[in-house]
């Protein structure tokens, strides 16, 4: 999996340059479309005040460097008014300078200091107006930076999970993709409404905004290079067909559907989907349980809640279990995935834990990290 994911770098960035020096007719407008549709994540910056300090600060290093340099050669220089130059006047001529006003006042009249001019002085002037006008330059520099950034991330994504909806089932499910250790620079959002999709820009994640069930949207947010694929859409005829269109532009990732009524369920199979939730059922189901015992609902919904409480949990078989009774384990063995068969704790079959076993157990919750 990590080699499926690591990328060379020397590709990328010959196609990161190659896509700044030239672009096709096409590339551009997909570019342009995926500045407009897609959400990058948020990085926190300095205060606007701060900025406008560090410019400034930069600005008068500039100068006093320029300042400096002039004094050093002081001697190479010819004032107009009385002859010499002293630092005064080396202040004078650097500022009248690096601002390009040029006087005339104050002339290099040696052949060191005409040296140091067109070597020296010269690029510090073009530095010291570069960070007079940074912020215009930084406005107009944005939707190349982020052209850039969108670039990057479709080269290097691999193996990603797309969620499409943000709405509360995809939020929840984000949630719990996180605290099951999945990075979120490794989730893509994909929703119609720009306010879920900053929302999700805003949690950190890539956001994609336009209508999932349109093949282009989804290629987007790279749904053809994913390993999973989470639907959950506000209704059932929506998710089957982003359900239809994501598995004809993606064979082998693994597809979860959530679905509102019972009787879509075959359609939303039939459709591609691996494994479908029907949120109506199981909200009934719950129902049920908690007007028959409050508490066993209440320990269900804890197990369905990662993070709290009681935590059930897939993971394979460690090396200290391997040939031991299920029940010597540190977790409380539910069920045990060998090969493609499911076989619960009460199965007389299940003597021993193998190695390749996959084990779904009940734990206490492992508070999950928190994100930068």
């Amino acid at each position: 999996m990590k080699d499926q994911q690591r990328q060379p770098a020397g590709p990328m960035r010959l196609s990161l340059f190659r896509s700044l020096w030239y672009r096709s007719r096409t590339e551009a407008r997909d570019d342009a479309e995926a500045g407009r549709s897609i959400t990058m994540p948020v990085s926190a910056g300095a205060p606007p005040l701060l900025q406008v300090l560090r410019r400034l600060a930069l600005a008068l290093m500039v100068l006093a460097l320029t300042t400096l340099i002039v004094y050093a050669d002081h001697a190479g220089y010819h004032d107009n008014s009385d002859g010499s130059v002293d630092f005064l006047d080396a202040a004078y001529y650097a500022t009248v300078t690096l601002s390009t006003t040029g006087y005339g006042d104050i002339t290099p009249v040696s052949d060191t200091a005409r040296l140091v001019n067109i070597l020296v002085i010269t690029p510090l002037r073009v530095v010291f107006l570069i960070i007079l006008v940074g912020t215009t330059l930084e406005v107009l520099t944005e939707r190349t930076r982020q052209q850039v950034r969108i670039h990057r991330w479709r080269m290097r994504t691999r193996d990603h999970v797309v969620v499409v909806g943000y709405g509360t089932k995809g939020r929840h499910a984000v949630k719990t993709l996180v605290g099951q250790g999945i990075a979120r620079d490794r989730i893509v959002v994909v929703d119609t409404q720009h306010k879920a999709a900053e929302a999700a820009g805003d949690d950190g994640l890539v956001a994609v905004t336009g209508d999932a069930t349109r093949s282009e949207v989804l290629r987007r947010a790279e749904v053809q290079r994913a390993s999973r694929v989470i639907v959950a859409p506000q209704r059932d005829d929506t998710a089957a067909l982003v359900t239809l269109t994501a598995r004809q532009l993606n064979r082998r990732a693994t597809i979860v559907v959530a679905a509102r009524e019972d009787e879509n369920v075959p359609l939303l199979r039939q459709s591609g989907a691996d494994t479908v939730v029907t949120s109506s059922s199981s909200a009934g189901r719950l129902l049920g349980v908690s007007m028959v015992s409050p508490t066993v609902a209440k320990t269900l919904e804890d197990l369905m809640t990662l993070g709290s409480g009681l935590d059930i949990v897939e993971r394979p078989v460690t090396e200290g279990e391997t040939g031991q009774p299920p029940r010597s384990s540190a977790d409380l063995v539910v069920a045990v995935v060998r090969g493609r068969e499911l076989i619960d704790y009460a199965d007389p079959r299940l003597t021993q834990l193998r190695q390749g076993d996959r084990v779904i157990t009940v734990r206490r919750a492992v508070p999950a990290p928190e994100q930068a």
